[in-house]
């Protein structure tokens, strides 16, 4: 089969197209041909072999050499086989999921069936490829690292990035007070994502306007914004939330206005997300598509472009 492989950590010049065998399923797995994938901030980390949080990217992606020669955590494609525990699932199901180990550049990988869903009925492969990890990151976020009524007043920093366009409109169904903050040739995607207000940060500083928040979701991480920032942006009991844990497990470990964490995408909160996507309350927004020979410009592209929304990644459509 296709795939792109990469041997030592660098640039997005690193890869190679190639020919390697096709991978065999585990009893607790599937066998999936791969019609899309997507690009996302783990798969840049694992390819230039960058230290975070604490060294367990490391500890994931390699320490002198790569651990894993094909990337790609995100896919929607079509089951080819599954292992002998299988139960949920059938050859032909069209289904999404996100990996915990990569391998999704290539033409089949193999998928735990605790990591897979049915992807949406109402979405192409490019489209719900780039759901799984930058949707199920958002859906973590805002649905079981804080609890959102109607009528509370919610940030999302960065809401035309992956995870914050998914944020935007997973927040909006649960309150229609949502608030992105983006720059100027984003604000009317934002819009109509459901925001009933949008924040040019290139006119207007968010933190010094007034304005206060119940909770304040930070989408881009990378100490771009950071709760001291925030803070007086927060109401009494607002809670600033971020996808950033590294800049708060230790620093505001016990401060109940600061949570950081990690997405944990399984197959329940791929379940809920395609409930979502079917009944038309959230959708992908995909900034550009690439052939899988063309990896290397993707991944610049995800690095230099500052797309809107995702950067996604065909092999069949």
């Amino acid at each position: 089969m296709r795939a792109i492989t990469y041997n030592e950590f660098g640039s997005a010049d690193v890869f190679e197209l190639k020919e390697v065998e096709k991978p065999i399923p585990k009893d607790d797995e599937l066998l999936v041909k791969v019609h899309a994938t997507s690009v996302n901030a783990l798969d840049v980390i694992f390819r230039s072999g960058e230290s975070l949080l604490f060294g367990m990217t490391k500890l994931m992606a390699g320490f002198k050499k790569p651990k894993y020669n094909i990337l790609g955590f995100d896919v929607s494609g079509e089951v080819e086989s599954v292992g002998e525990k299988i139960t949920k699932f059938k050859k032909g199901d069209l289904i999404y999921g996100c990996l915990r180990f990569p391998g999704a550049n290539a033409e089949y990988v193999c998928v735990p069936e605790k990591l897979a869903s049915i992807k949406p009925a109402n979405m192409s492969h490019i489209e719900s490829a780039a759901v799984p990890d930058a949707g199920g990151t958002a859906l973590t976020g805002l649905k079981d690292t804080v609890s959102i009524e109607e009528g509370q007043r919610v940030l999302i920093f960065g809401a035309s990035g992956g995870v914050g366009t998914y944020a935007v409109q997973i927040a909006r169904t649960f309150t229609t007070e949502v608030t992105g903050v983006c720059s100027t040739s984003a604000v009317d995607m934002v819009k109509s994502l459901g925001a009933n207000a949008v924040i040019d940060y290139t006119k207007e500083n968010f933190t010094e306007n007034g304005q206060t928040y119940d909770i304040i979701f930070d989408a881009v991480g990378r100490k771009v914004t950071s709760y001291s920032k925030c803070k007086n942006s927060l109401t009494k009991n607002g809670i600033f939330v971020t996808v950033d844990i590294q800049s708060t497990v230790f620093k505001y470990m016990f401060n109940k206005n600061v949570k950081g964490y990690m997405g944990n995408i399984v197959t329940e909160k791929l379940d809920y997300l395609r409930d979502l996507i079917q009944m038309g309350k959230v959708k992908s927004v995909v900034d550009k598509v690439f052939p899988l020979s063309q990896i290397t410009e993707a991944h610049r592209y995800y690095e230099e472009g500052h797309p809107k929304g995702k950067v996604v990644i065909t092999l069949q459509d």
